[in-house]
């Protein structure tokens, strides 16, 4: 059984339901049952067109649930808008699933839920491993989704930037349990690049593909966080960065800059540059300006403090970091960098130390604490 090809075909399937009519929460019951019908049937009778055989079978769980539930108002219409026998329409409905997970009803943490169940095609007990939630409150979670989306029309276009940061959410949770919602999240930005054609889809394609080829070099064999300056650059993925970067320079050349495109920029100098001292900081420096532009993110100008302490100095990097708020998640952090970088190697002991009790994380703990051990025993010497 092809797990992967009844995955990508999820997404369609669903989508033909819901543009018929059904309701959506219903639809995607519909469906995972016909998935299950598949696994059981596939093997010893593969069909000549799986997806028109899911659209047939899906269609008729949702009538034989429909009629279940007593529903006689709307069986009349559906039963009208039965689909024809023979190879399943063309369209692709896809995109509108994209906007419906991504609908701004929703709670960041429950799009991203549905988005992985309904586009994904991740089972409940796979999204519920990733997030090392039990089942139980998974399955809750997205039944809530469902039930809120349930009955949306898109009568007037989705938005794209919702949908964008639904996806990145998901890039970002990286892997836990047995799977890996990075690759996860690129699979799934690839289709909607498929889908739609626009400048910002291809950016965040982009900045996936760059930040992925990084993967492997984060960590040592212990799970030890490496900083980029001391990453083993050989072990990058160079195709992902030749991939990332052709997607990237044909999103730029379109001339409308956003905010993953200015971000996939960044990545892809660190990217083109053989050794950490040859990082072109200038040029990253101007695309954080563009990006503190496109965004006004206290985040983003944390991150530009840095860029801006590698181009002109650490005293001009500490300069900018003191007009933030030193609240900022890390904010603690880059100022231990910078004053280590200015050569205060008490206060960036110090620093280092009060950062590790702030770390969000346990690698990212250890690793600071490695750092103020290191300074402190530097001092002693």
């Amino acid at each position: 059984m092809d797990e992967v090809l009844l995955r990508s075909l999820t997404p369609s399937v669903l989508g033909i339901l819901v543009r018929r009519g059904a309701d959506f929460a219903a639809a995607e019951d519909a469906v995972q049952d016909a998935l299950v019908e598949a696994v059981r049937v596939w093997p010893a009778e593969p069909p000549r067109d799986p997806k028109g055989w899911l659209v047939t079978v899906a269609w008729r769980r949702f009538l034989d649930a429909t009629r279940a539930d007593g529903a006689r108002r709307r069986r009349e219409d559906v039963l009208d808008e039965q689909p024809a026998p023979g190879p399943a329409p063309t369209v692709d409905d896809t995109l509108q699933l994209y906007f419906l997970c991504a609908h701004p009803l929703l709670t960041p943490s429950s799009a991203v839920a549905l988005t992985l169940r309904a586009v994904g095609g991740l089972t409940t007990r796979q999204i519920a491993a990733a997030y090392l939630v039990p089942e139980a409150t998974m399955a809750q979670r997205i039944s809530r989704a469902k039930r809120t989306v349930s009955g949306v029309r898109f009568d007037r276009p989705g938005d794209v930037a919702t949908m964008l940061r639904v996806l990145y959410l998901v890039f970002n949770e990286g892997y836990s349990g047995d799977v890996d919602l990075a690759v996860e999240a690129i699979r799934l930005t690839r289709q909607l690049a498929a889908a739609i054609d626009h400048p910002e889809v291809a950016g965040l394609l982009a900045l996936m593909l760059l930040h992925h080829a990084r993967r492997t070099a984060r960590t040592t064999p212990d799970g030890s966080l490496v900083p980029l300056a001391e990453q083993d650059r050989g072990r990058w993925d160079t195709e992902s960065i030749a991939e990332g970067v052709e997607i990237l320079q044909a999103a730029l050349a379109r001339d409308r800059l956003g905010e993953f495109q200015a971000q996939a920029a960044i990545a892809a100098l660190h990217a083109d540059a053989r050794t950490a001292e040859e990082t072109d900081w200038v040029q990253i420096l101007e695309w954080y300006d563009e990006l503190a532009r496109l965004t006004d993110s206290p985040v983003v100008r944390l991150n530009r403090a840095v860029a801006l302490g590698e181009a002109d100095g650490p005293r001009a990097g500490l300069a900018a970091l003191a007009a933030l708020d030193d609240a900022l998640p890390r904010h603690t952090a880059v100022a231990a960098y910078l004053h280590e970088r200015d050569g205060d190697l008490a206060t960036a002991a110090r620093l280092y130390a009060e950062a590790a009790h702030k770390a969000p994380n346990l690698a990212e703990r250890d690793h600071l604490t490695r750092q103020a051990a290191r300074l402190n025993a530097r001092q002693r010497r």
